[in-house]
């Protein structure tokens, strides 16, 4: 698999390189593991250009300018294969189309259908909101979780959720202690606004139907609404009452079921609220109506049910590899396509295409594949805390020999996370992120696990059942990437 060569300052496809600091665009670019990819248009903001320059300091990152198209920062992004990826955007360019073009660059690197980068859409209601976001630097480590919507509090410190299927029901954690029913408000919009107000947790799940304007709290029954206008959160009960959210401290924010939650098409987009009256520093969010759902509620599993194990950059890559692989392997014509966003996939293959048939979970993966956004700087950390997993995990290198081991804890007999309620969860593969690229893999142990085996990452198909007794384990050789 390709892998970057050295990188040169040069115009190419209408993309401009810079190296760290300069305001020359001729001169040399010093190595980064970092990259800031943004429109010339954006970056002669000065507001806009305070951002900019905040993540290249931060970073020691070099910056890619492109004039028309986010595509054309392709040339030198394979120049650099950076670590991390961040595009700057003003919201009035971070729309569905910008989102689906930057997922469809970011497989381009080299010849393998997975992103090569991790990354991450920086952008705010104005200038300033997304400077704040630059700006954080301090790791999140997430103790406290609430949501209007299911989590696992056994994998949280501590944390609360509001049903969105059942009026009044409400489960509760505290530090300590263990998961508890309790009977909450049949209208959870004031409890709601409140944990964020009050509270003041670190991240916030929510799922149910949304819009670009309102998340709309109850799903099967009659309840309140969250709604944005001009950057502010605002919470909307059944008796017209209005609670404002302030809610200044970083978090992060999961929208897993939510319909169009990531979609920003104009100021009043419920995303930038989000960010700017919610204090959120990273969230996802679908750009497009979801019904299949791998890629929302896939993330909340592989980041809140394996605690500590993946920063949220991490999972949300995770779980995407996760998808395309299993795209590949099981529907490979279909992973060829590239439809457009937003537009509803067909429930049988176009007359056009070379594929005879294809059922609904190939094509709820097409759909899921390019359409969710991940808003923030990729390489902020924002990590559970560690709790106890249902598995083991650990990578040792020593003298070009890569070896996993995979040791379920004892007395499990699978697999799979505590919390399976929700859409296309549980079954997610075993992943894990090298500490730098490699090539000529040379498979030494573990065949039978059916490893893939990147420049970047190690796949693991999930076994499911195991052996409590069985140290799991794939071993290979490998080269330093040039």
């Amino acid at each position: 698999m390709a892998c970057g060569s050295a990188v040169r300052a040069s115009l190419c496809a209408g993309a401009l390189l810079i190296s760290v600091g300069s305001a020359s665009h001729a001169q040399q670019a010093a190595p980064s593991n970092y990259a800031v990819v943004v429109s010339e248009a954006c970056y002669a903001d000065t507001g806009w250009k305070a951002v900019v320059d905040a993540l290249i300091e931060k970073h020691k990152a070099n910056a890619i300018f492109y004039r028309s198209s986010v595509t054309e920062a392709l040339p030198q992004l394979r120049a650099l294969f950076p670590r991390y990826t961040c595009f700057v955007a003003a919201p009035t360019d971070a729309d569905r189309q910008f989102v689906f073009d930057v997922h469809r660059l970011l497989t381009k690197f080299d010849d393998d259908p997975y992103g090569d980068t991790f990354w991450g859409i920086l952008t705010g209601y104005d200038a300033a909101n997304a400077l704040r976001i630059a700006r954080q630097t301090e790791p999140l480590v997430i103790r406290k979780v609430a949501g209007g919507t299911e989590v696992a509090l056994e994998m949280c410190v501590e944390g609360m959720w509001f049903c969105e299927l059942t009026p009044g029901k409400q489960v509760r954690k505290s530090a300590g202690g263990e998961p508890s029913e309790e009977k909450g408000p049949a209208d959870s919009t004031a409890a709601l606004v409140a944990a964020l107000n009050e509270y003041h947790p670190d991240l916030f799940v929510t799922s149910g139907h949304a819009t670009e304007r309102d998340w709309q709290i109850g799903y099967r029954y009659r309840n309140g609404s969250f709604r944005s206008r001009a950057g502010q959160l605002t919470g909307h009960d059944t008796a017209n009452q209005s609670y404002s959210v302030a809610s200044p401290n970083p978090k992060v924010y999961l929208p897993v079921g939510n319909c169009l939650m990531g979609h920003i098409d104009d100021p009043d987009a419920m995303a930038l609220a989000w960010m700017n009256s919610a204090g959120v520093c990273q969230m996802i969010g679908y750009t497009v109506p979801t019904w299949f759902g791998y890629a929302g509620w896939g993330c909340l599993d592989t980041f809140v049910e394996q605690p500590g194990r993946y920063t949220l950059a991490e999972a949300f890559l995770a779980n995407h590899h996760a998808l395309v692989h299993r795209l590949a392997t099981d529907y490979p014509e279909l992973a060829k396509l590239e439809p457009k966003p937003g537009k509803p996939l067909p429930t049988r293959p176009a007359a056009d295409t070379t594929i005879s048939r294809a059922d609904m979970t190939g094509l709820g993966l097409l759909h899921d594949r390019d359409v969710v956004a991940f808003y923030g700087d990729p390489a902020w950390s924002a990590r559970m805390a560690d709790m106890p997993k249902a598995y083991d995990q650990s990578l040792t290198i020593t003298n070009g020999l890569y070896t996993i081991e995979i040791q379920p804890r004892r007395g499990e007999r699978s697999f799979e996370p505590i919390n399976l309620n929700g859409s296309q969860r549980g079954g997610r593969p075993i992943v894990q992120f090298l500490p730098g690229r490699i090539r000529n893999v040379r498979l030494v142990e573990g065949e039978d696990l059916r490893p893939l085996v990147t420049d970047d990452f190690v796949l693991i198909p999930n076994p499911r059942k195991c052996d409590p007794t069985r140290t799991y384990r794939v071993s290979f050789r490998a080269d330093p990437a040039r």
